[in-house]
């Protein structure tokens, strides 16, 4: 693969395997074309997910069991569990659109020329932090870093290395300590911070009991978008309405989520991801907490999805401390989405 996942994750090493597995067997093959209109059927796509099936998808688990999807004109939207950033995925031609993230996707543009976009944000804010403990590291600002021990999974340390970058942080001020996704070193004490997800591990350790300290990426100098709709330039070139319309399913889904996070969780746990054996508070913890990422005064004002120009231009900047060398012309089509909001008004509303 050509960018590694960006995800720091907690969960049983087996369980990612065995879901991993499935990709193959869960991706469809290409979309069905055709002239733009109101009963325009799209065939059946793939979607190629970020992570595992838990409540992180919970738009589009309602957007698929509430038959927003078959509505948008697809006889189905398979729905493929990962990990995986999606950008091999695309290039290789086994999916149709990726949840992935700007700095994966940043990455294969800036190094390989992929021919890649993001055409909208699930995310405005990226979830990554340093999560720490308050009676060990306690790292509450960027200087607290300095001489101390961060567990960095390998695909995370370019990334890290940025939120050095943006703070003036000497690399050689700061112990790298490998580490897996398992935040269990943190525990043990064999690290001072770990990089995380607020959505995720940060969740696990607070219903543990223990009392937890996060320096946010977004907060401290990294503010990129995450969970992005990612796809090639010819699928938006050849398949422009089939996008448009997967964007609409998908913004019904999200506002549904928005509305109900128990909804999410509960499709998590009991259809989507019954094999994970998925705690309930921690579900229902994860989905009202992420659906803080989701929204912004941009989305107030333009729409669930939106990365706005200044957003973009922040994204950039952080991939940039990243050694990702990228333009927002080169990353973003903000275009689709700007069509689907002029064409359905009443998605901007989303909380109406």
């Amino acid at each position: 693969m050509p960018a590694s996942s960006l995800r720091a994750r907690l969960g049983a090493s087996a369980a990612v395997v065995a879901l991993s597995s499935l990709v193959l067997a869960g991706c469809a093959g290409e979309p069905a074309g055709g002239a733009a209109g109101d009963d325009e059927s799209f065939g059946e796509i793939s979607l190629q997910l970020s992570w595992i099936l838990n409540e992180e998808f919970a738009g589009e688990y309602i957007a698929d069991s509430e038959g927003y999807y078959e509505d948008a004109g697809f006889d189905a939207v398979n729905l493929v569990p990962g990990p995986s950033t999606g950008t091999a995925e695309l290039l290789s031609g086994s999916v149709d659109i990726a949840l992935s993230d700007s700095a994966a996707v940043g990455t294969v543009i800036a190094n390989e020329g992929a021919p890649l976009k993001i055409i909208g944000a699930t995310f405005q804010a990226n979830p990554f932090t340093v999560l720490s403990l308050a009676d060990g590291g306690n790292i509450a600002t960027p200087a607290d870093l300095v001489g101390k021990r961060i567990g960095v999974q390998d695909s995370n340390t370019s990334l890290f290395q940025a939120l050095l970058a943006a703070n003036g942080i000497d690399p050689a001020d700061v112990e790298v300590v490998p580490v897996q996704y398992d935040p269990a070193p943190l525990v043990n004490g064999e690290v001072d911070g770990f990089i995380a997800y607020l959505t995720n591990e940060a969740i696990t350790l607070d219903l543990a009991g223990l009392d937890t300290v996060n320096l946010a990426f977004a907060d401290n100098g990294l503010p990129f978008v995450a969970e992005t709709v990612t796809v090639t330039d010819e699928t938006i070139e050849t398949e422009r309405e089939m996008l448009k319309a997967f964007l609409v399913a998908e913004i019904r889904g999200w506002t549904d989520a928005l509305a109900d996070p128990q909804r999410g969780a509960d499709l998590a746990m009991e259809e989507y991801g019954t094999d994970l054996d998925l705690d309930p508070e921690k579900t229902l913890a994860g989905s009202e907490a992420q659906n803080a990422l989701v929204v912004s005064a941009d989305t107030e004002e333009s729409g669930l999805f939106t990365i706005s120009e200044e957003l973009q231009e922040r994204t950039i900047a952080s991939l940039a401390g990243a050694g990702i060398d990228v333009t927002a012309e080169e990353l973003f089509d903000m275009s689709l989405l700007a069509e689907v909001y002029e064409e359905n008004p009443d998605l901007v509303a989303y909380a109406g």
